[in-house]
């Protein structure tokens, strides 16, 4: 594709930066019309914000009481047009969105009405595209439909109904469409320079290939400006002096928790958190997403998320489940902040104030920059910067938008019981069959014509990646041979979605990963290397605790690198609180541990058990953190390697979901002193 868009010596029509959702939109919509279009991304498709949303396809139920009781007549208009696009988005691409049923947990009596007159003036608003109706439930049929909710207090609830999708994975359908209809799209090629005539208007482009660093200069006739929240960046290229930032960042904060802690076709909204923001809890790809924080934050690529959003989330999750469902710090599989493309409001106290709208601005030297905007409301954000760009470049279309009835690539020969027909003829499993055939429609076909025998008598084809999540290697193939996937971190993060699931899997299969896209696309030793390095950087933005010595965790891996080997199971050791405790806490700043450690706990002496009984009189007794320090230092209770400090002791326990003022009972010191946990720590 590259070549294209250096051999291509004619003027196109359309230079759009920036592969994301609306840059991507914006592709598809400008080739369906029949214009020239070509793409360029410096990172990857959906390496930003369009991979790191909350999964929803909604109106914003929030919006709408802002609207009401603010009286805010551009909130209402946001909502109108959200809700009347999350239809269309649900049928362009039906095999990677779906609608949810959302519970609003509801305690007090008067709020019930409350809340039930809110979801049907949202059911009003969709009018003839309206999902489902909303409707209220009885404590008790609340309870059965969500077990794990707070019982005490709880009244009924309010189920309503809202879109969810496979982010990255919609951002990648829309880039393969804008292919078929003849757009030139390439990731990594970076826009460094703005080429302008005589008069200062904007001619076309230079772009640099970022793994090769070669140069090629793009004319077009129209460049537009789709980079999200760095929009500024290319607006301050464009004009140094008198550039004004048009984008008010916010940071989303989510963490990705274990399938039990929600029902797997319920997702759940707290609407009064403690601090006034509202959280989701749902349901996605087999585990469940809570989030998200609402911060103002500076522009960086692959942001990392705070630990005291982290907790937050946490602490508001416990908030709203039953008592004895312990969340813990230890039981978050993956943490990222992902970037909101504000439109900034000068008289905003907060970012919770700035309407997740868009604009469209045109410069005095041509350059069309689109801002804001959400995912749900994509399209029709596409279709106003092309109608906009055919006035401003004075482009010559074939036709009008048609992106309202653009089935996307993978859609035409997709049906719910498509899975039925992959497993009958490729004999998979059946979890992977709808896997594949809910990330790929009916491009699945394509994604096994790479499977490979399992060697079983069952499955027959696709070899796995992990035994805990359906991805198989076929799917790797299928990235770098049709889905432009150029590092591993674009495998992990984005064709799959691995590191959003589970960042310590994602760890574990890396070396495979690499592997199989080295041989694909003919890596050397030394790039293989790298791509662990840069791979392994970038899961600490997605939660994993950060390495103490990288070249040790490389040494201890760089045989699977090159040749077929087994993965070293490294999930279980990172995600155990004593991981935890050793990474953050400042008394653990050491190498890794030697090749098998010996780790005490679990082994009681039967002075120890005396220790405990005398430390816990009853069932009711509950000791501070100072008194669970002395007792571990009594009974060699940690890791060999690692000092039992004050500080050891509240990052453990901290990740066991026990805040430092909390005192704990016999049950929670049980489970920190008798969890397995480190026999998997990988030969250096």
């Amino acid at each position: 594709m590259l070549n294209r868009l250096k051999d291509d010596k004619d003027e196109f029509d359309l230079l759009i930066v920036g592969g994301g959702a609306t840059g991507a939109g914006i592709a598809v919509d400008a080739a369906t019309r029949g214009l020239k279009v070509a793409l360029v991304e410096r990172d990857d498709f959906a390496s930003g914000t369009s991979s790191k949303s909350t999964k929803l396809v909604h109106g914003g139920v929030r919006y709408l009481e802002k609207a009401v009781w603010e009286l805010d007549y551009e909130q209402y208009k946001l909502v109108r047009e959200a809700l009347h696009e999350r239809r269309t988005f649900l049928t362009t691409a039906p095999y990677l969105s779906h609608m949810l049923p959302i519970m609003l947990p509801v305690y007090k009596w008067w709020k019930l009405p409350y809340y039930w007159a809110g979801c049907k003036a949202y059911d009003f608003l969709a009018g003839k595209e309206n999902m489902e109706s909303s409707y209220l439930m009885s404590k008790g049929k609340a309870l059965d439909a969500f077990p794990m909710i707070k019982s005490d207090g709880l009244v009924g609830a309010v189920v309503y109904y809202d879109g969810q999708h496979n982010d990255s994975r919609m951002n990648m359908a829309l880039i393969m469409t804008a292919v078929k209809h003849g757009a030139t799209v390439t990731n990594y090629t970076e826009l460094t320079d703005l080429q302008k005539d005589k008069d200062g208007k904007i001619t076309g482009a230079e772009v640099v290939d970022v793994l090769t660093g070669e140069k090629i200069v793009v004319k077009a006739k129209g460049v537009v400006n789709s980079t999200g929240p760095f929009c500024d960046e290319l607006l301050a290229l464009e004009n140094p002096k008198d550039h004004k930032p048009i984008v008010a960042p916010s940071s989303g904060v989510h963490i990705t928790l274990p399938n039990y802690y929600s029902p797997r076709r319920m997702g759940l909204l707290d609407a009064q958190t403690s601090d006034g923001r509202v959280i989701f809890f749902l349901p996605w790809q087999g585990n469940v997403i809570a989030g998200t924080t609402d911060s103002p934050s500076p522009v960086e690529r692959d942001p990392k998320p705070g630990e005291e959003d982290v907790e937050w989330v946490l602490d508001e999750v416990r908030r709203y489940l039953s008592p004895d469902i312990m969340v813990r710090r230890g039981d978050v599989l993956s943490a990222w902040s992902g970037l909101r493309p504000l439109v900034r409001d000068p008289k905003a106290k907060s970012s919770q104030a700035l309407v997740r709208n868009h604009l469209i601005h045109v410069s005095p030297s041509g350059l069309l920059t689109v801002a804001g905007g959400k995912w749900t409301t994509y399209r029709a954000m596409a279709e106003e910067a092309v109608d906009e760009a055919v006035k401003t470049f004075d482009l010559k279309p074939t036709s009008g938008c048609v992106t309202r009835d653009v089935k996307l690539v993978g859609s035409d020969g997709w049906s719910q019981n498509m899975y039925i027909k992959l497993i009958q003829n490729f004999g998979v499993e059946t979890e992977v069959a709808q896997h594949l055939a809910d990330d790929y429609g009916d491009r699945a076909w394509t994604v096994l014509s790479y499977a490979a025998p399992t060697g079983s008598r069952w499955p027959l084809q696709g070899v796995r990646l992990n035994s805990s999540y359906p991805y198989i290697e076929a799917e790797v193939h299928y990235a770098t041979q049709h889905e432009y996937a150029q590092t591993a971190v674009d495998f992990i993060a984005r064709r799959s979605r691995l590191s959003f699931l589970n960042a310590g899997t994602a760890l574990d299969v890396l070396p495979r990963v690499i592997q199989l896209m080295g041989d694909d696309l003919n890596w050397s030793t030394a790039r293989r290397r790298a791509e662990w390095v840069k791979a392994r950087d970038f899961l600490v933005s997605m939660g994993l605790p950060p390495s103490v010595d990288v070249q040790k965790e490389l040494e201890g891996v760089k045989g699977t690198l090159g040749d077929a080997g087994p993965v070293r199971n490294w999930a279980r050791w990172w995600l155990s609180p004593w991981h935890w405790a050793k990474s953050i806490s400042s008394a653990a700043a050491t190498p890794l541990a030697p090749a098998k450690p010996h780790h005490s706990r679990g082994l009681f002496s039967v002075e120890d058990l005396e220790r405990v009984k005398r430390a816990f009189a009853n069932a009711d007794t509950t000791i501070s953190h100072a008194e669970v320090g002395a007792l571990m230092k009594e009974m060699d209770l940690g890791v060999e390697g690692v000092e039992v400090n004050g500080a050891f002791i509240d990052d453990a326990l901290r990740a066991m979901g026990v805040r430092k003022d909390e005192r704990i009972g016999f049950e929670q010191f049980w489970q920190v002193s008798s969890d397995d946990v480190v026999h998997s720590i990988p030969d250096n």
